[in-house]
């Protein structure tokens, strides 16, 4: 019944998406049961509110079907609210932040990994579910000592001290899957220490490759498909190389549900499309919407995996905004709009690897024409270009916004004039994030949720 069920979502002929919801939500929906014996609560880290909308016509256009997402909005089996995502020191959180509100059930300041602005270490909601037997799994795009998949395992004064944070998950998350291997390497660690055998030793099969992934049926896994953050989407799929060694989102969530459904043990599993957030930031709206498609693809394994399964909650939101990309009408009456809209699926490259790709064989304005056409499917003016290789070449250019002056930020603007997308800026944003759930304990996420209220609420849900 599964397959069936994600084959016609796959295909876009799946109907109404309550009859693919687990019974209880989709017959009840805020008066399911309160409690759950499982947890999945996925992170589209960074989505903005306009993401949503963008990322359905986006689908809707290159893959001729709906997406998961929307279909949980429009249909009345789910339960809708939104989040309140300040930090203790700002009103614009940080992913750290964020994520250690929700495990913690503290606001804490910007940059730390639950530890409060006293300096005192708090329990993360891994340490918690550790002493009470109910099962951990953090699944990420980014490096799996990042901030948010951090948040619910560890305890750091400073987040980018990922050397501290990767020992931290051992025993408290059974399945821990994405990048960073680097900070499990002794030959990379500052320290020397071999993760990689500690992990080993402690029972976790330790992965490398998606093949690996696929093969295991190891119940504890440590998978890190890269050194650093995983690829951004559009550039795996253009990289046949990349395809075969890095699993999608998609397939490391399906490897992680797999194992935590297949036992009567309660769970958590965290699951973050962590690259929708640094795209945000690169303001590249073809990579964010790509990224944004492949937490989808995971959303809809999600739903396939729990339709026989009324026990588990899926929650689905962000830890915040960021850069707020929206699309803006074009033309006379608007009439251009889906036009420009359309050219977003020419594009084959990231900004990333578009930058990166200049730097190590920079030209002249012709030659970063070309690059432009070739990576993301239009032709720049000549003016803008000129101001492009201005920035690339640190010279200085007319732009009264602070927060687009520099090369991410002028792209992203060169890219809107052909794209019809904008851009507020190129960090983190105030607007509270969009939570959607269905099963058991579903009715605690509807209306205005504060991050720090979500500890509670899962804790509540498990029963523990």
């Amino acid at each position: 019944m599964n397959l069936s069920r994600r084959r016609l979502f796959q295909t876009g002929l799946a109907g109404s998406l309550a009859s693919m919801l687990p019974v209880s939500a989709a017959s009840v929906g805020a008066s399911s049961p309160v409690r759950a014996r499982g947890i999945i609560f996925m992170v589209s880290d960074g989505m903005s509110s306009g993401v949503l909308p963008m990322s359905e016509a986006f689908s809707q256009q290159l893959r001729k079907r709906p997406t998961a997402w929307w279909q949980l909005l429009s249909g009345p089996a789910t339960v809708h609210g939104l989040m309140d995502t300040a930090s203790s020191d700002s009103l614009v959180t940080d992913s750290a932040a964020a994520s250690s509100a929700w495990s913690s059930g503290q606001r804490i300041p910007n940059s730390q990994v639950n530890i409060s602005d006293k300096g005192r270490e708090l329990e993360s909601i891994g340490a918690t579910l550790r002493t009470q037997n109910v099962r951990l799994g953090l699944v990420t795009t980014s490096k799996v000592t990042h901030a948010t998949p951090a948040g619910f395992a560890a305890n750091s004064v400073d987040r980018n001290d990922e050397d501290h944070i990767a020992p931290q998950y051992l025993d408290r998350a059974e399945l821990v899957l994405g990048g960073g291997s680097k900070f499990f390497d002794a030959a990379k660690r500052g320290d020397r220490r071999d993760l990689f055998a500690e992990y080993r030793k402690a029972g976790y099969e330790v992965l490398r490759h998606r093949d690996e992934l696929l093969a295991s049926n190891s119940p504890k896994l440590l998978g890190t498909f890269a050194s650093d953050h995983l690829p951004y989407s559009i550039d795996r799929a253009a990289d046949p190389k990349l395809a075969k060694k890095v699993p999608t989102l998609a397939e490391m969530t399906r490897a992680a549900l797999d194992r935590f459904l297949a036992s009567d043990k309660p769970f958590l599993l965290q699951v973050e499309g962590a690259r929708i957030d640094h795209a945000a930031h690169a303001n590249d709206i073809g990579a964010l919407l790509h990224d944004q498609l492949a937490f989808d693809d995971a959303l809809a394994e999600v739903i396939a995996m729990t339709a026989a399964h009324p026990e588990i909650l899926v929650v689905i939101t962000s830890d915040h905004g960021n850069a707020n990309p929206a699309l803006n009408g074009t033309g006379a009456a608007y009439r251009r709009t889906n036009e420009h809209f359309e050219r977003i699926a020419r594009a084959r490259a990231s900004h990333e690897a578009i930058l990166a790709s200049w730097k190590s064989k920079p030209g002249d304005t012709s030659d970063l024409v070309a690059l432009i056409e070739k990576s993301l499917g239009f032709t720049p003016e000549k003016e803008e270009a000129s101001a492009l290789l201005d920035t690339l070449a640190g010279r200085e250019f007319a732009e009264w916004s602070h927060q687009l002056s520099n090369p991410p930020g002028l792209l992203g603007q060169i890219s809107g004039n052909h794209t019809g997308t904008g851009w507020t800026g190129v960090s983190h944003t105030a607007d509270p994030t969009v939570i959607s759930s269905f099963g058991p304990g579903s009715a605690a996420f509807s209306g205005l949720v504060r991050n720090d209220q979500v500890r509670d609420k899962l804790l509540e849900t498990l029963g523990v």
